[in-house]
């Protein structure tokens, strides 16, 4: 996982979203957040300068001190949106997606509008907590990894949804 400054933060690799709106996280990522194991993860709108979206899951955001968002967006918490749907709390949208035991996610078109994300969009995935990690999809970090020196590895959905 390059750290692309030193004291920055850390890459775990790069996600380029299909023609058909799926996402596959880097391995990486999915070792240190397994999010996967519940098949559904809560996402959430990234910074406005990073813009994309940062990953959980129901049980990291639980057992953490943000745990209220939980608890205050019950719709959210029992899946009883539409899957990709946001509500808006505290400046902030949220919903849920299911993933695949693999790391694949289908983005749906609504969300993908919601988040100003198209097909073809290269997302960087961020360490970002103990609780959820980063996919970038621009500013200054993007800018780092397109001239970092080494080489950071891209992950792509392949026709069979792997």
């Amino acid at each position: 996982m390059p750290q692309l400054n030193k004291g920055g933060k850390y890459v775990f690799g790069l996600s380029a979203i299909s023609n058909r709106r799926e996402i596959l996280f880097p391995a990486e990522t999915l070792e240190q957040y397994p999010v996967q194991k519940e098949g559904r993860i809560i996402i959430f709108t990234g910074s406005k300068i990073t813009g994309g979206f940062c990953v959980t899951s129901k049980q990291l955001l639980g057992q953490s001190k943000l745990k209220h968002i939980l608890d205050d967006c019950p719709a959210l918490s029992q899946y009883t949106i539409d899957e990709g749907e946001f509500v808006r709390y505290k400046g902030r949208g949220y919903t849920w997606l299911h993933i695949s035991q693999n790391g694949v996610v289908r983005l749906p078109e609504n969300t993908m509008r919601y988040l100003n994300l198209s097909c073809g969009d290269i997302l960087m995935s961020i360490k970002s907590s103990d609780i959820a990690f980063t996919m970038g999809a621009r500013g200054p970090l993007m800018d780092k990894v397109h001239s970092y020196p080494g080489h950071i590895k891209e992950y792509r959905v392949t026709c069979c949804g792997q």
